[in-house]
């Protein structure tokens, strides 16, 4: 068991505790939801011990005061933006939201498409969600913003969106990712509330930067090598120092933004914001949960070496500009951290090298290691015979390793692989007949029921979730996608696995 930073009760008490007292103060609170709602693997990684569903925890605390809104901005609709973890659509990801939040008894009030042009997906989407019973409402891209906050704030701007009618004291306003409309969503709806006499508040959750922590705490700078695509840089809060002679740490988007968004207050209030700061906006407590600072520390370290991997095997694949990449590389030398001091990347290499000076060609020095949680480092390669990836023949010695199982055994009976083989070839007409990870798990399964051996490794993967792992080349997205889904944190190599376009 890895050591803990954050106790998820402590933070859930304080943080319960301080939403309710933003209630206190309104009629209405309109909460604009920041980072992941479900699944909130970053700050999983940064703060050990943090439950990465510990914010729908938060929400059912509120269940009977809350409802919630999903935005989504019609351009990702129309463009098929991915959630980078997952590989799924924003499309696809609230469809998700909505039924993990309805499942946990969470009432979903409606979903707004935002800078709504008639895009054609998008109006699709629309139509697939109001055929399925789910109120949808389009936002068109606010007149006048950001400058001219009289047109801003009037019937031709704010106004000019329809008006959801909410019934609850606490309106989450979330989203499958950045940039999805939640503020405007949430200043559109304080207009339409003070013309029908509501008195409505605005604030906003945000995880990160934590705003009580140091500006080049590892864990504020952990976060700027996540948003870095996005050109997001912490700073100080100027405008709290100002008002309070006090530090708090903000991201330059924010700040950008506040004046704007305090005239649009006053105007909407027609009264005195009672922000004085971006920082007073916020509502999160993440810091209070935190229960030993080294710990983080050296976690959110490890994050940025992970960010790092990441972002230059997607400059690799071209999807990541030169830009984000010298971004990253300075988060990492600015704490004078090298890829090296991943504690998996260097076994993984010096196994591939090996298998090279033994005279193998390129594409079978193809290795994936991992440690397992007793610091075992277990590695499998890309066998020259073709049966299976190098992440296949790495989950079975992993699992091999586990269940106390010899590793010389083989658990995967032939009659059970050949027929699979065929499949792929013969029939599928598949170029390459090893089996990647998941095929070779179902063919474990299968195997299982008539080999107490292959059944005692299949009861250990549970054993796998928060393993660490690395590949000397970048893998198969399927094969990437499935590590995630069983808790394994792989980085790769920027490396293609052969000289293929298509069949990598």
């Amino acid at each position: 068991m890895g050591k803990i930073g954050f106790d998820n009760e402590k933070y859930l008490a304080e943080q319960t505790r301080y939403i309710l007292e933003r209630v206190n103060n309104c009629n209405k609170l309109y909460l604009e939801f920041g980072g992941k709602l479900m699944n909130d693997l970053h700050a999983k990684r940064v703060l050990p011990g943090y439950d990465e569903n510990v914010k729908m925890r938060l929400l059912q605390k509120l269940k009977d005061q809350a409802e919630l809104i999903i935005c989504v901005y019609a351009g990702d609709i129309e463009r098929n933006k991915l959630r980078g973890d997952y590989g799924i659509t924003y499309g696809t990801e609230v469809f998700r939201l909505i039924d993990n939040l309805t499942s946990h008894h969470l009432a979903v009030n409606s979903v707004v498409v935002t800078r709504y042009e008639g895009q054609p997906a998008a109006k699709q989407f629309m139509t697939q969600l109001e055929r399925r019973g789910v109120r949808t409402y389009a936002h068109h891209s606010t007149q006048g913003y950001p400058t001219d906050v009289d047109l801003i704030v009037s019937d031709e701007g704010y106004g000019s969106n329809p008006y959801i009618e909410t019934t609850r004291p606490i309106v989450v306003v979330t989203a499958p990712g950045p940039g999805s409309g939640k503020l405007a969503t949430c200043l559109s709806q304080l207009y339409h509330e003070y013309k029908r006499g509501v008195k409505a508040s605005y604030s906003k959750f945000e995880t990160f930067p934590v705003w009580n922590v140091p500006l080049k705490h590892p864990l504020n700078i952990a976060y700027e090598a996540a948003t870095a695509d996005l050109r997001d840089m912490n700073r100080l809060d100027s405008f709290h120092y100002e008002a309070y002679g006090k530090i708090a740490v903000n991201y330059n988007r924010d700040l950008e933004v506040f004046p704007v968004i305090r005239r649009i207050l006053e105007r909407i209030t027609g009264a005195d914001s009672i922000y004085k700061s971006p920082t007073d906006m916020g509502v999160n407590r993440i810091a209070f949960g935190i229960v030993d600072d080294q710990v983080v520390q050296e976690a959110s370290r490890q994050e940025i070496i992970r960010r790092y991997y990441k972002t230059a095997c997607d400059y690799k694949k071209g999807f990541a500009d030169v830009e984000t990449l010298e971004r990253v590389t300075l988060l990492l030398n600015e704490l004078d951290l090298h890829p090296s001091e991943r504690a998996i990347v260097q076994p993984a290499l010096d196994r591939s090298h090996k298998l090279a000076a033994a005279g193998l060609k390129d594409e079978f020095c193809q290795v994936v290691s991992i440690q397992l949680e007793d610091g075992r480092i277990i590695s499998g390669r890309h066998s020259e015979a073709r049966v299976m990836s190098a992440v296949s023949a790495c989950l079975l010695n992993a699992l091999k390793a586990l269940a106390g199982v010899d590793d010389q055994i083989h658990m995967l009976a032939p009659y059970i692989l050949e027929p699979i083989h065929r499949l792929k070839t013969e029939i599928l007409h598949d170029r390459s007949r090893e089996l990647n990870a998941e095929e070779t798990l179902n063919a474990l399964c299968v195997c299982a029921a008539g080999n107490e051996q292959a059944k005692r490794a299949l009861d250990q993967i549970s054993g796998l979730r928060g393993c660490q792992a690395h590949s000397t080349c970048m893998l198969d997205t399927t094969e990437e996608q499935l590590l995630r889904r069983l808790g394994i944190d792989v980085t790769c190599e920027p490396e293609y696995a052969n000289s293929n376009l298509y069949d990598e």
